[in-house]
């Protein structure tokens, strides 16, 4: 007897199709899984077997063969073991019926329970571009696989009840999308508990509305962390493709929170400074994504960023330019997404008090300038802000006056943003920081005074072309946050001022 059915895999961003043939023919009793499996795929046999077992059906005792095609693509995950199962009912006569427009996909229990599996809203997307209209999923993946449309997802919380639903006689509710979603109003973290820090609050606002890159330097306790933490609660709300493609990644790498559908709110990823470089760009075998890309449309914080492997920092460099990581392993080449604001804090030595305004530095001579030299120039560049975070003084702690909230800033960031979407409707981009070098000479004109100040300015400060470009988008941005068509002088000297904090440390 032969059976054939469905199912799907996943790859980097992407699903591809897999056909599960099972073959019972005469023989001494032996079950193969061919089609190119990792040793999880080979391990499906005895969770496939004790799942029939104890889920009251006949494991047939014949020589079984199981093929997973495309037999020359590399299949990993416990993700083929339901498609195996009703393969091998359906090979052996225990279950009957036409499952030509039905896909399924999940990991099975000894005791025929479906468990959750990594990837399934790719999969779920690809099962529906090749024509399935039915797809059997595992009960923690429904809430994600029920965003894609025109197609019915099952929820399958055991085999017993799916067999029911295939033979008809207890039918499963298809899954429909949760209206849960991960809401940053809701956490507590708001721009309205911040005392003081007016400088750096307007450049993160900056920074929101045109998704630009921040570093924030200044001695222990000044707010940097509370300032970047609160940076989600302004940033503006996300489009309905970015929340896909931020829960695609999520997906892959097992990271959705249950019974979440959609990503909503924008990530926000704090990793710790002894993470590596596979750490952040991604890695493994089958290279799954690192922090850069499940940052993809939200913020990634580097606290302490001379503590970080130099290394691991200077892999950011090319995907920050390019808004893709690309890794490459003798299995394949993946490329992820990581459109992200990179966000991060640092001290001016590592005492933190070089420059205090009343503390003295205790470092050793030279010790602040190795400290700060472990920040490369060519990572210092690649970041359009530069924010001074001064010590907070006590009239600004004490005070009892209540600080603008972060829902005040974002409606804001929400128009600057607005105004942006506008002029870019024939780019694919959607912010002033994603321009190329071609729009930003487009659509950041100046007029001769501006020309003649950002000369001086070139000149005087030592800028690269890439910071004349960041100068530009930045100018851009604040212009926007006042409705302002042109870049005006005023806005072009304050983009200027958050390039030069560079100047003043890393120079002395």
């Amino acid at each position: 007897m032969f059976a054939r059915i469905n199912s799907t895999g996943c790859y980097g961003m992407e699903g591809f199709c897999v056909e599960v043939e099972c073959d019972l023919s005469n023989g001494l009793p032996r079950f193969d899984v061919v089609g190119l499996p990792d040793a999880a795929v080979s391990e499906s046999r005895d969770r496939v077997r004790s799942a029939i077992k104890n889920g009251g059906f006949d494991f047939p005792v014949s020589r079984i063969t199981v093929n997973l095609a495309p037999a020359d693509r590399r299949k990993e995950g416990p993700i083929y073991d339901l498609p195996i199962l009703v393969a091998l009912l359906i090979a052996s006569g225990q279950l009957r019926g036409e499952l030509d427009d039905c896909a399924f996909f999940g990991e099975l229990s000894l005791d025929g329970d479906v468990r959750r599996v990594n990837g399934a809203l790719p999969m779920v997307i690809q099962a529906r571009e090749a024509g399935r209209r039915h797809i059997f999923v595992p009960d923690g993946n429904a809430a994600e696989s029920a965003v894609v449309e025109g197609i019915a997802v099952y929820p399958v919380a055991n085999i017993r009840q799916m067999i029911a639903h295939l033979r008809g006689s207890a039918k499963i509710v298809p899954a429909v999308p949760s209206e849960a979603s991960v809401s940053y109003e809701n956490m507590l973290l708001d721009f309205g508990e911040v005392k003081g820090q007016q400088e750096a609050r307007h450049a993160l606002e900056v920074a929101a509305a045109g998704n630009h890159n921040v570093l924030m330097i200044g001695s222990p306790g000044s707010g940097k962390s509370m300032l970047a933490r609160r940076l989600p609660s302004i940033l503006p709300d996300m489009t309905p493709e970015e929340s896909l493609d931020t829960t695609k990644l999520y997906s892959i790498a097992g990271a959705l929170p249950a019974n979440i559908s959609l990503i909503r709110a924008r990530p926000f990823r704090s990793p710790h400074h002894t993470v590596s470089a596979a750490g952040l760009t991604g890695g493994g075998s089958i290279p799954r994504p690192g922090e850069l890309s499940l940052a993809h449309n939200g913020v990634l914080f580097l606290d302490e960023l001379p503590e970080f492997n130099r290394v691991a920092l200077e892999v950011l460099r090319q995907p920050m330019e390019d808004g893709v990581v690309t890794i490459s392993r003798a299995a394949g080449t993946v490329s992820y997404p990581c459109t992200v604001m990179l966000v991060c804090a640092m001290n001016p030595c590592q005492c933190g008090y070089f420059g205090h305004p009343t503390r003295r530095c205790t470092c050793a001579q030279g010790a602040a300038s190795r400290y700060l030299s472990r920040v490369s120039g060519p990572l210092l560049d690649r970041l359009d802000i530069h924010i001074e975070v001064p010590p907070v003084d006590y009239q600004h702690l004490s005070s009892a006056e209540k600080s603008e909230s972060s829902a005040q800033i974002r409606a804001r960031v929400n128009a600057a943003r607005k105004r942006q979407e506008q002029r870019f409707a024939d780019e694919p981009i959607h912010a002033n920081g994603q321009m190329s070098a071609s729009a930003t000479r487009k659509y950041c004109w100046l007029n001769d005074s501006c020309q003649s100040m950002l000369e001086r300015a070139f000149a005087t400060l030592g800028l690269s072309a890439r910071a004349y470009d960041k100068i530009l988008r930045v100018a851009r941005t604040i212009a926007d946050l006042e409705d302002s068509r042109q870049i005006e002088l005023p806005h072009l000297a304050e983009a200027i001022q958050f390039r030069s904090l560079d100047r003043k440390f890393w120079g002395e």
